[in-house]
């Protein structure tokens, strides 16, 4: 049986989701946005903090590998090598990738270049699909966006860790607790603006590969699809996309950038 991801876990596929730190109450978040002025950390150490976070997830999920006994996730890894197995240094990165076995339809990539792709989303979609969602959280990771949401989301959480207090730091944040660590990897918030920079990543990613980019304006539709039924009830999916770009807006635009590429 597929599991739930251990952290926070955000149907969001662009990065969007919600800092751990923001659960804090009323006036506590003015004070925690303040201390985490306070506090520095390098962009080794946000590198290196996300790898370690990214291995915490690891060992914490259900994942899937080519030497996996059980069938049905060794299909899973099989599928994501013949799919992105070509690409693992694509544009200058060094690129790792898993496949979670969980319920949560959800991709990420990490500073650090881990590429995380959850079992449940590999079901809903094709191959090109997959790959231009996959070139999408590249594009994150590439253009810096993943780096510097983790690094706010770190800051911001280590801030509210040490609260009121005149020691602590980062690393001493991401060394005590690599759960919330993980959870703010993962929470890590992404501009409107980052967002279609690498939606316009993974468009020039697929056809750089020779792969119609027609696979993000069904891959979007199928993510506002998605977004109308949970907005339809009071279910959690409804607080799951409330904060994800609008995917039918993504897929128009993604489909008139092909038109007046044919032109």
């Amino acid at each position: 049986m597929k599991k739930t991801l251990f952290t926070l876990a955000i149907i969001a596929l662009a990065g969007t989701g919600t800092v751990n730190a923001q659960k804090l109450n009323g006036g506590k978040i003015g004070a925690v946005a303040g201390a985490a002025k306070a506090l520095t950390v390098s962009d080794a150490e946000v590198i290196e903090s996300a790898a370690k976070s990214v291995k915490w997830m690891d060992e914490n999920n259900a994942t899937c590998s080519l030497t996996d006994k059980d069938p049905k996730k060794k299909a899973y890894a099989q599928r994501l090598e013949k799919i992105f197995g070509p690409y693992k240094n694509h544009d200058g990165l060094k690129l790792n990738y898993k496949v979670y076995y969980v319920t949560d339809v959800n991709a990420f990539a990490s500073p650090d270049g881990s590429v995380r792709v959850f079992s449940s989303l590999m079901d809903i979609m094709t191959d090109d699909e997959l790959l231009g969602i996959i070139g999408h959280e590249i594009g994150h990771v590439k253009l810096e966006h993943s780096k510097k949401g983790y690094k706010q989301a770190l800051l911001t959480a280590a801030a509210a860790q040490y609260a009121g207090s005149t020691s602590g730091s980062v690393a001493d944040f991401v060394n005590s607790d690599l759960g919330k660590a993980a959870e703010a990897l993962t929470g890590a918030q992404f501009s409107q603006k980052q967002e279609s920079a690498s939606d316009s990543y993974a468009y020039d990613f697929l056809v750089a590969n020779k792969i119609n980019p027609e696979a993000l304006v069904t891959a979007f539709t199928k993510f506002g699809d998605m977004e109308k039924e949970a907005n339809s009830d009071k279910s959690m999916g409804k607080k799951m996309f409330s904060s994800h770009p609008d995917s039918e807006k993504r897929a128009k635009r993604m489909a008139d950038k092909i038109k007046k590429d044919k032109k």
